[in-house]
């Protein structure tokens, strides 16, 4: 947006003064650039949102997008006019103006009402949370506008228009140069072109991780795929629609009015668009030339651990400098990505083989060969939850929702792929709203807390939780179904599908019994300790040695205090597996049949202090001295 702007030479320097971010929000970014500098601000801008109902978003609008900035309004006048960036006419009186009342589902024409627009269509993500409702890029605009852009992409139009509107902003075919995409663009006015990119290179930062599980553009018909996603995690656009985007960047730099909706959505969501902050980081990152040298394959892959349902992998980096991830190949398909060297594949199937090879590849998204591959078979059976697992369901008064989900896996696990799901009600029909999805990473041993942001729970409060959303997974009312999904399977279940459980999973705390450490996609109160309304005790952080210690243990160990050699009394010969834990519940050991040949388990290489050595899940406390 152009109005009320500084010369660009001056754009960095004043929005590092008046765009408030907080001193040490972007800590870790100085010196990066291109991809590691995106994922670092992804780190950053992902971490401890807050994730509103789309149904708040009209009250938020009067504190992010109040006309300020026109037609002569400015906030001694202006207490509830709206800017619509799809209406606005900058040189004169607009058209039609809206207030935060004027919601409608659906218009005949432009100036009857407007609806809460997606600058990334939602059908980008099948609706889900948190993406749904993210201020950042939900604006709104003139219904009728919304409508017929539809799910179309912004562009360039070319002479072939299908619609213009009061601002001259108009639907047409698509004339980006280079680009496959010939349907049909939304192109906005000149005023507000900057604003779109800048929102647009927001959501794919924000939600790096989650990209290529998005809806994107195929080549299976160029023409129609009106996706501008290209599927790839860290360039997230094609490269012809990435030039236009840094093109209306530079012609419409950042404006007053995009930083002081950055700051009121800072105060409502908890993170900011980096792009308004730092402007330059936009070329910092997409402006790069690949090399169109095939990188060097990683090296040595190994297995360092394999349980029944996961093994973890490890080898040694490509030496090709603009290397910037790995992709992991399950029986010669491609299974995920990461961009460290090591990766833990889990839901695999036990006493099954499998056979993996890992790739590299740059910035200009060349692979290399495959590494060396490497066969597991996975065990049998191991004494590790198979998944992760809701242990505490808190259905409290008002707002006080939460649930914690806990990690006895064995391994840490990639939360990305997990969602929360409850059923509602409505037209005769039961139904599941879209899901929230998580995201991150949660260790061996840890639980975390899902939590709404109106409760007041007196044990955690909201901003200590993991997650914290108004979505309709933590806006039920207790007596509707409830689950935790990976992806579109069913991992465990509270209540029943399909009918109210208002007897079972209203008004209550349910914590799951300290003997059950497996999920189940089928609910049994009996796994259940029943609390009364508003219940809160020990929510969240990792779990206690009380939790770890068993007391039907069927073996002795000495000596005690230890030096070298633990001794291990009892019967051993069956233990699969031995591990030394730290009172962190880290593993730090782990040793397969550890007792085929010999009663001892060495100790040489640990530091002094107090561990925890666990045999198949049953676990004795000892000190090495």
């Amino acid at each position: 947006m152009k109005k009320i702007l500084l010369p660009l030479i001056l754009v960095s320097s004043y929005i590092s003064t008046s765009a408030q971010a907080p001193a040490g929000y972007y800590d870790g970014t100085t010196g990066l650039t291109g991809y590691a500098l995106k994922t670092k601000i992804y780190d950053i801008i992902s971490k401890k949102n807050v994730s509103w109902h789309y149904d708040d978003l009209p009250v938020f609008y009067n504190q992010t997008d109040l006309d300020w900035y026109y037609d002569g309004h400015t906030p001694a006048n202006n207490t509830s006019i709206l800017l619509d960036i799809y209406s606005e006419i900058p040189s004169g009186p607009d058209a039609y103006e809206y207030t935060s009342a004027n919601l409608i589902s659906s218009s005949g024409g432009e100036g009857e009402g407007y609806n809460r627009e997606h600058a990334m269509p939602q059908s980008t993500f099948n609706s889900n949370y948190p993406m749904f409702s993210d201020l950042h890029f939900v604006i709104p605009t003139d219904a009728k506008i919304n409508q017929l852009r539809n799910n179309y992409p912004y562009g360039i139009g070319n002479s072939t228009i299908h619609h213009t509107f009061t601002n001259t902003s108009k639907i047409a075919n698509s004339a980006i140069p280079n680009y496959a995409y010939t349907n049909r663009v939304y192109e906005p006015i000149d005023e507000f072109k900057g604003d779109v990119a800048r929102m647009l290179l927001y959501f794919v930062v924000r939600y790096e991780r989650k990209l290529p599980a998005f809806n994107h553009f195929t080549n299976i018909n160029p023409a129609l795929d009106r996706s501008a996603l290209d599927g790839t995690a860290e360039r997230a656009f094609d490269p012809a629609y990435i030039a236009m985007l840094l093109q209306w960047h530079q012609q419409d730099p950042v404006s007053q009015r995009e930083t002081d909706r950055n700051n009121a959505v800072f105060a409502i969501q908890k993170n900011r668009n980096p792009f308004i902050d730092h402007p330059q980081w936009v070329e910092m990152i997409w402006n790069q030339t690949p090399d169109a040298s095939i990188p060097q394959a990683p090296l040595n892959l190994i297995t360092t651990q394999t349980g029944a349902y996961f093994t973890t992998l490890s080898w040694e980096p490509s030496s090709s400098a603009d290397v910037i991830g790995y992709n992991i190949y399950q029986n010669g398909v491609l299974h995920s990505t990461t961009k460290t060297t090591t990766v833990t594949v889990d839901h695999l199937t036990p006493s099954s083989s499998y056979t993996y090879t890992v790739k590299a590849y740059d910035n200009g998204y060349l692979n290399s060969a495959d590494s060396n591959p490497v066969h597991v078979n996975t065990l049998s059976s191991d004494t590790f939850a198979k998944d992760l697992y809701i242990s505490k369901y808190l259905e409290g008064t008002d707002n006080n929702k939460a649930v914690e989900i806990t990690n006895r896996t064995g391994h840490s696990v990639d939360l990305n792929h997990y969602r929360l799901s409850v059923q509602s009600y409505g037209n005769n029909n039961y139904f599941f709203p879209a899901p929230f999805e998580m995201e991150g990473v949660i260790q061996n041993n840890e639980t975390f807390v899902v939590i709404n942001p109106g409760s007041n729970f007196t044990c955690l409060p909201s901003d200590q939780a993991k997650f914290v959303t108004a979505s309709p997974q933590m806006s039920f009312d207790g007596d509707k179904y409830y689950e935790l999904r990976y992806k579109s399977t069913t991992i465990d279940a509270l209540g029943v599908k399909n009918q109210s459980n208002s007897s079972t999973l209203k008004d209550v705390s349910l914590y799951r019994k300290s003997t059950i450490n497996q999920p189940a996609s089928t609910f049994s109160i009996s796994e259940w300790d029943v609390h009364p309304v508003d219940y809160c005790q020990d929510l969240g952080g990792t779990l206690s040695v009380s939790d770890l210690l068993t007391s039907a243990v069927e073996w002795k160990i000495y000596p005690n205090p230890v030096y070298e050699n633990i001794y291990v009394s009892g019967e051993t010969e069956k233990v699969q597996t031995a591990q030394i834990l730290d009172f962190s519940g880290k593993v730090i050991y782990t040793e397969k049949h550890p007792f085929r040949n010999k009663k001892n388990i060495s100790v040489q290489g640990i530091p002094t202090g107090i561990y925890l050595l666990r045999l198949d899940g049953k676990v004795k406390q000892f000190i090495k001295k």
